[in-house]
Order: C-alpha cells, then sequence, then structure tokens
C-alpha cells in the first residue's frame, strides 16, 4: 500500500496482524521519516534546550515549528532573507508547521473569529493581526517547511453546543480556501485537520467532507485539550477507521507514552507534544516506568544515570545526583534532561515500529504497560478499554 504525491509518498512497510498499527516509511522533500513518529516541538524555530546538531544526532527527521510565533519573532521578512527556515534554524531534516490556529485556544484572550479569519491582539506589541486561510499558508509557504497545516477553527475540546459544529463547517470551508491559496504544492505537503468536537456525528461529517479533498495527509485536531479520556480515545478510532489507508495520519498534540503506544494501537502514524522538553525543563525525566523528578532531595546521593538501559549522551556521562546538584544552580541540568527526553521518545518510537515489523506489537504493549504500571489494576481504565477495542486484552 503507497500513496505518492510530488513532495510526498508514503509506503506501509508492515502491518500488525492484530490491531490498526502500522509501520510506515514517509519521504518528504528533506528525507526519509519512518513512521510512527514523535516530532519535537521548537516553537520559535528551535528546540528549547537542545542545538539543531544535538537533535539531529538523537535521531529526529521530523520536528515542528510554530507559524504563528515565528511569523511575530523573528518574523516572516527575515526567515525570507535567510531562505527559508531549514537554513534559518539550520536544520537539514524535514519540518512541520502548524496554521496558527492553535493560538484560538491557547491565546484565546487575544483573538476573535470570524468568517474571514482569526483577529489578534499580539501579546508581543499589542498590534491587531487578521491571519486568514490565504495569510497562514503565505506565511507557511514562505517558511519552506515540508508539510504544512491548514488553518482550522480550534475550540478548547471540552466545549458543547453550536459553536462546535460552526467550528467544524468553518473547518471546511478554511480548508477549501487554504487549497486554493497553496502556492507550491510541489515542494509543500498540505494537510487537512479533521474537527467536530467530541461529537461522533459532526466528526464523521467532517471526515466524509474534508477525505473528499485530495490533500496529501490528515491530521486529527481538537483534542487533548482536557477532555475525558474516554472521549478521547472513541474519537481518535473513529477518524482512523475512516481516514484514508494510503495517507498519513497525524495526532496532533500527544506525546505522553501510554498515549503513544494506545494510539499507534487505533491507526495513527504521527504525534507531536512539548511534553518532553517542557517537563525536562522542570527537572523530570522520562523513564520506562513513568518519571523522575530529579530535583527532589531522594536522588542527592543516587549515582546511577537516569535510565541504566539509556544510550543517550546524558545517560552516558551523568548520575542522578549530579543532575540533582546542577538542577538549582545551573539551566545546564535542563539541557541534560531535555537531551534525554528526547532521546526517550525517540527510543520508544523506535521500538514500536521494530515490534509492529516483527508482528510482536501486542506482546510490546503488555509488556510497556506491566513496566509502566506494574500490577495491571493500576492501568487506566480508558487504556485498557481502547486497547480491548483493537484486540489487546490487558485484565
Amino acid at each position: 500500500m503507497a500513496a505518492t504525491s510530488a513532495a510526498l509518498s508514503l509506503r506501509v512497510v508492515a502491518e500488525c496482524g492484530q490491531t490498526r498499527a502500522r509501520a510506515c516509511e514517509l519521504r518528504l522533500p528533506h528525507g526519509l521519516v519512518d513512521c510512527p513518529v514523535f516530532m519535537p516541538v521548537g516553537t520559535q524555530g528551535t528546540m528549547k534546550g537542545l542545538t539543531a546538531l544535538q537533535l539531529d544526532a538523537l535521531g529526529c527527521r521530523l520536528c515542528l515549528g510554530n507559524t504563528y510565533h515565528l511569523g511575530m519573532r523573528p518574523g516572516l521578512e527575515l526567515i525570507k532573507k535567510a531562505n527559508g527556515l531549514h537554513s534559518f534554524m539550520n536544520w537539514p531534516r524535514n519540518l512541520l508547521t502548524d496554521s496558527g490556529g492553535f493560538q484560538m485556544v491557547s491565546l484565546v484572550e487575544f483573538s476573535k473569529v470570524t468568517e474571514e479569519g482569526v483577529h489578534f491582539c499580539s501579546p508581543y506589541d499589542g498590534k491587531q493581526i487578521l491571519l486568514t486561510p490565504e495569510k497562514s499558508i503565505e506565511i507557511q509557504n514562505a517558511l519552506g517547511s515540508d508539510i504544512i497545516m491548514q488553518l482550522d477553527d480550534v475550540i478548547s475540546s471540552t466545549l458543547s453546543g453550536p459553536r462546535v459544529e460552526d467550528a467544524m463547517l468553518r473547518s471546511i470551508r478554511w480548508l477549501d480556501r487554504c487549497i486554493a491559496a497553496h502556492s507550491k504544492p510541489n515542494q509543500q505537503n498540505l494537510f487537512a485537520i479533521i474537527q467536530g468536537g467530541l461529537d461522533p456525528i459532526l466528526r464523521n461529517k467532517c471526515l466524509e467532507e474534508m477525505t473528499k479533498r485530495d490533500v496529501p495527509g490528515f491530521a486529527i485536531g481538537g483534542l487533548s485539550g482536557g477532555e475525558a479520556k474516554d472521549h478521547f480515545w472513541r474519537i481518535v478510532a473513529l477518524s482512523t477507521k475512516h481516514l484514508p489507508k494510503n495517507k498519513p495520519r497525524y495526532l496532533m498534540g500527544v506525546g505522553y507514552a501510554t498515549d503513544l503506544v494506545v494510539c499507534v494501537a487505533l491507526g495513527c502514524d504521527m504525534f507531536d507534544c512539548v511534553y518532553p522538553t517542557r517537563t525536562a525543563r522542570f527537572g523530570s525525566a522520562l523513564v520506562p516506568w513513568g518519571s523522575l523528578q530529579l530535583k527532589n532531595k531522594q536522588y542527592a546521593k543516587d549515582f546511577r544515570p537516569i535510565d541504566e538501559n539509556c544510550a543517550c549522551p546524558t545517560c552516558q556521562r551523568y548520575s542522578r545526583a549530579f543532575l540533582n546538584a546542577l538542577y538549582p544552580i545551573d539551566s545546564a541540568a535542563k539541557h541534560h534532561i531535555t537531551i534525554h527526553n528526547i532521546a526517550y521518545q525517540m527510543n520508544l518510537m523506535h521500538l514500536i515500529r521494530e515490534n509492529i515489523t516483527k508482528q510482536k506489537f501486542p506482546q510490546f504493549v503488555q509488556n510497556f504497560m506491566k513496566t509502566m504500571y506494574g500490577n495491571s489494576s493500576s492501568y487506566p481504565q480508558w487504556a485498557v478499554e481502547a486497547l480491548a477495542s483493537v484486540g489487546i486484552n490487558l485484565e
């Protein structure tokens, strides 16, 4: 099973015989990306706590930048002079830029939505800005990212009522405007974003309409915003069931390890989240059994690495005790933990792909859950039910 466009090809390498999980090769203008893939987030053209060289060395082949923030600062004209975002941030691999739509929720006090677009009051200088679908695509075309996202009407995932349907229908109309405005379809891949809140009927309507458009890929949007996990996984499962099998499926804003494993089982290929880097800056290191709060005094005399089985530069060189001592006095501690957390995410996705390819994914999931939570009575019920829906029985 393969899909090909001028700037994207997707080849399904292996499919799990029991779940919807699949391993794919996604070929983009800046190289091959193995899926399922986790994309670290570099909001303003850089990964907080990491250089581009370090990110590359950790095996990242696709990372994310934020159109709204990049357009505000450092600004589009400067990035144009640098010949695009890849050159500006010295990143030789692939880039995905979001549309700016998420700022409707995250900067809601600064924004107002009309049919024309999103009216922003810039948090940087207070200036009034109108971000239209056309402007979002114009900015992303200039940035030169390998995957660009449509501008969608983003609302809180916990919202109900007529605004949910309004946002879904507007997102369909805005997708058509984005397609019409996209000036580089042979160089950049425009992804549609499925909306519809937590309403299966609205989600199905959006899926039906958007999949009529022959875009290179599809994202599942409007989740990971505080909704109940039971609603979350059911919308993910509904979406992957109806999305084209020959196109990439990107679940936006998901980065917790359990969420990644479950949503791969439900059929998702791509993920992004600030969680691994943000939590590192608070001294939290990700490990197969959860996380370590390295600033806590229990690690002050612990000379083991964060994870004895981790091959990342941090675990090869530094102890928990060193990071505990360094954290309150030097930002380098956050840097070292960030390296480890990104390495953890990259390795998790590698193990997922490897086990799908070897037709051992269900066994991998069983072992992952046991390591992460211990006794099965501690497993999150939503995860148990989600995995059961695709044939993995944890009980």
